[in-house]
């Protein structure tokens, strides 16, 4: 942490109730199994509960249901929901470290008719192109690109590396992590009677809302008109490619080395595993969540569906279904000798049976 906290302003914080020492302080963040006593740690795994009695940790965040069954030697804050409290404070954290984080770092190039608002900070080897906009807050980390007519919203952060091609609009409390890029063409390419590809220009932009998490090296390609948007409280995962003119609704998560095609319209609160493949020009209802792997092939209209599978398909017969292709081998097996003994029955019936 590189600053001290007792338990007295923690709790504040959190609105917990101290069990032990309020004076107790610590000065960093650890895992309940290995913290020291200089650290804050955390229980809401029940599997982890064995490391309450152990840990040296100085002060443990708990659910304020947890019944204990031996003595604790740190001291506890009870807590409604131990890990919602405990990522609160490490949010509290990180954000009185980037209050510190301001100023114009040397070299950078910002054109003049760039603006740039108030408090904010812009690392070494940022590029801010022609009408760009800065917002008040906003933190720009080395090495970033942002293209011309481009907008960073207040108190957004782009980690080093990030690339926000031209016209391209980022909202409110926005952070975009390292390597990730925002408004690449789009995947547009005419077939010729030669076999050729003609490139079709991608005119459009990319809307990113407020309240968005982008992970690192991911890749948002502009519309090939109007724009690909990412509404707003939706977090995705690092490595996901979003094509041209996708919409991603409200709160939505999207998991790792996940693949939205082109066109395609995902709802509010959907959640998607890693690995998915999306095809494109389809539409995807509010509250559906796809398991990891699968591949949707086409539009779900149905709220709240749980589909698994390559094509998907409902999530409680993808597993019905995948339990008995683990037996096949042995239903094989059983159909194999079951012909067997019917031919034998066959014989024997045969055997019996007048001869003309």
């Amino acid at each position: 942490m590189n600053m001290q906290f007792s338990a007295q302003q923690i709790s504040a914080l959190i609105n917990g109730q101290i069990e032990g020492n309020p004076a107790a302080t610590v000065s960093g963040f650890a895992k309940i199994e290995e913290a020291q006593p200089t650290d804050l740690a955390f229980l809401a795994n029940p599997k982890y509960e064995e490391y309450l009695y152990t840990t040296t940790a100085g002060i443990i965040i708990i659910g304020e249901a947890l019944q204990l069954k031996k003595a604790v030697n740190a001291t506890l804050i009870r807590v409604k929901d131990a890990y919602s409290s405990f990522a609160q404070l490490m949010q509290y954290y990180q954000q009185l470290k980037e209050k510190s984080m301001t100023g114009i770092q040397e070299p950078v190039y910002i054109h003049p008719s760039a603006t740039i608002g108030k408090d904010v900070f812009i690392g070494a080897f940022a590029y801010i192109g022609e009408n760009a906009v800065i917002g008040e807050g906003a933190r720009i980390y080395p090495q970033v690109f942002i293209g011309n007519n481009a907008s960073v919203g207040q108190h957004s952060t782009l980690h080093p590396g990030v690339k926000l091609y031209h016209d391209c609009l980022i909202g409110m409390h926005v952070t975009v992590h390292a390597g990730t890029v925002i408004g690449s063409d789009g995947f547009g390419f005419a077939p010729q009677q030669n076999g050729t590809y003609n490139k079709v220009p991608q005119l459009g932009n990319v809307v990113v809302e407020d309240h968005v998490e982008i992970g690192s090296n991911t890749c948002i390609d502009r519309a090939t008109m109007g724009s690909t948007i990412i509404r707003k409280g939706t977090k995705l995962d690092n490595l996901l490619q979003i094509a041209h003119n996708v919409e991603v609704g409200e709160n939505s998560v999207i998991a790792a080395q996940t693949g939205v095609s082109g066109s395609t319209k995902i709802g509010k609160n959907v959640m998607i595993a890693g690995q998915v493949g999306v095809a494109g020009h389809i539409s995807v209802a509010d509250g559906t969540k796809v398991g990891g792997q699968s591949g949707l092939t086409k539009s779900i209209m149905v709220e709240n569906t749980a589909v698994d599978g390559t094509p998907a398909f409902d999530y409680k017969e993808s597993l019905r279904s995948k339990t008995v292709f683990k037996r096949l081998p042995a239903l094989e097996k059983k159909i194999n000798e079951l012909e067997l003994a019917i031919a034998d029955l066959y014989k024997e019936r045969e055997a019996f049976l007048p001869k003309n």
